[in-house]
């Protein structure tokens, strides 16, 4: 019995089931911008990091140890585990521990004696202490099964767990850079109106001196007010963005605080790995591989219903008319026996849990080569993206150099008489946007990056040390 009840008690996690994908897995990426080396698998944790920036660190520590959202996906974590607990229990015997106490009045009933009040009767008091053990048997393996099928789930929670860490992270890092760009565009708007302000100066002055027209002053001026206007935006933005990351990380959302100067100027790069390491990296796909193991160790329980249970008993105790009697060795009682509970008819039911089981474990299959599909989608469309927001950055700083020469020569050939008024402020609009445009590019580059590393389940510990510039 004893070898019995620890091989029962030894019960191994399910299974992988990512065999039973029916999705084909390519052996590379299509995208030609991806790498697949095999020496890319290892995992890193911290891929933050690769960024080299101390103050996003300290966010992220601060956010992974304060997060609410995290704390509850903990909670749902501990609650897994709570539940594997119970759900393993009934592999061991229950043990129980009674203490009662009766006081009992009988009536002597037809007896000869007695007195004007009535029959005779007599009091008694009765204790009884006693220990009980009852253990099932798990001969088809129903009990170690629904144990299987709670383990599988606490592994789901933990990849849950490791999935909302890694999501939080992510949403930081774009939370982060999103406020650096703020700034950068707020300062690029002060810059703007600023020049505006001169080009107004200048053009009063000249139409004071009656050199040139008002509607020169009223477009100079509109430009002017429509910069102080974007200024304002920008403003919002940044602090919106502030505001984001203290609920990230925990904090009240008062967006006040000082954040890096410039985007990451270089990106290291990180190899993509093989498709199929995408089944052991991504939290999520392992998320839903273990519920799909999960459903079909249940299965394994339904099925086993269907048989008979089997189960030992034995009690032990002392039964006493006083307290001092429970300890005495001549008043001991004790008990052992077995049972057998062979299902006849319940209406079905134990076969129509069957198949609800077999059902929600079809359903759990097609949802994770569904989650697979999704992940793969994810990963080609970011890779994809790459060169081309490469190439797009690169067009856009050649542009605002030339924007900015072309700005800079038309108010050179307005001051010497040469050019109208019209070319001076789209010289100038222009420049501002193409910046504006090239700074909202680097940092979605940058989101870019981050979206990637997301959707591979994290950095790779030994990467490249080839940097994309």
């Amino acid at each position: 019995m004893a070898c019995a009840l620890f091989s029962a008690c030894a019960v191994a996690p399910p299974p992988s089931v990512a065999g039973e994908l029916e999705v084909e897995v390519p052996t590379s990426w299509s995208s030609a911008s991806a790498r697949t080396e095999e020496d890319a698998a290892a995992l890193s944790t911290e891929w933050w990091r690769e960024f080299g920036d101390e103050r996003l660190d300290a966010l992220i520590s601060l956010g992974l140890t304060n997060n609410l959202d995290l704390r509850a996906s903990i909670a749902r974590f501990e609650a897994a585990a709570a539940a594997h607990a119970i759900a393993g229990a009934p592999l061991m015997p229950a043990v129980d521990a009674s203490f009662n106490a009766d006081r009992t009045k009988r009536l002597f009933l037809g007896f000869p004696f007695g007195g004007a009040t009535g029959a005779p009767s007599a009091n008694f008091t009765q204790y009884g202490l006693s220990l009980g053990v009852r253990w099932e048997l798990d001969v088809w393996g129903r009990l170690r099964s629904a144990d299987a099928a709670a383990l599988a789930d606490q592994q789901a929670a933990v990849h849950d767990l490791r999935g909302a860490q890694l999501s939080l992270t992510a949403q930081i890092c774009r939370a982060w850079f999103t406020a650096i760009e703020a700034r950068q565009q707020l300062e690029l708007a002060e810059a703007t109106a600023a020049a505006f302000e001169q080009t107004l100066s200048d053009v009063r002055d000249r139409f004071r001196r009656g050199l040139r027209p008002a509607l020169e002053v009223h477009q100079a001026a509109n430009n002017l007010s429509a910069a102080h206007a974007n200024i304002a935006q920008r403003a919002d933005l940044l602090q919106r963005a502030g505001r984001q990351l203290d609920t990230l990380v925990g904090r009240y959302p008062a967006g006040d605080f000082t954040v890096t100067e410039a985007l990451p100027a270089v990106i290291p790069e990180v190899p993509a790995g093989l498709p199929s390491q995408l089944l052991q990296r991504r939290p999520d796909l392992r998320a839903a591989e273990r519920r799909v193991a999960a459903a079909g160790c249940r299965v394994d329980a339904a099925e086993a219903a269907l048989y008979p249970k089997i189960a030992l008993t034995a009690s032990g105790g002392t039964q006493s008319l006083d307290l001092e009697g429970l300890t005495d060795d001549d008043l001991r009682v004790w008990g052992i026996g077995t049972n057998l509970l062979q299902p006849l008819f319940q209406g079905g039911a134990l076969r129509a849990e069957v198949k609800r089981q077999q059902a929600a474990r079809a359903e759990a299959l097609a949802n994770y080569g569904a989650t697979v599909l999704r992940a793969f989608n994810e990963v080609e469309d970011i890779l994809a993206a790459e060169n081309h927001l490469k190439q797009q950055l690169s067009a856009l700083g050649e542009a605002a150099s030339h924007a900015a020469r072309a700005r800079d020569l038309a108010r050179e050939r307005w001051a010497m008489g040469l050019a109208d008024f019209l070319t001076v402020a789209d010289g100038q609009r222009q420049a501002f946007q193409t910046e504006s445009t090239r700074l909202t590019i680097a940092r979605q580059r940058v989101d870019n990056r981050i979206d990637l590393l997301l959707a591979l389940g994290g950095g790779f510990a030994n990467e490249s040390d080839s940097e994309v510039r």
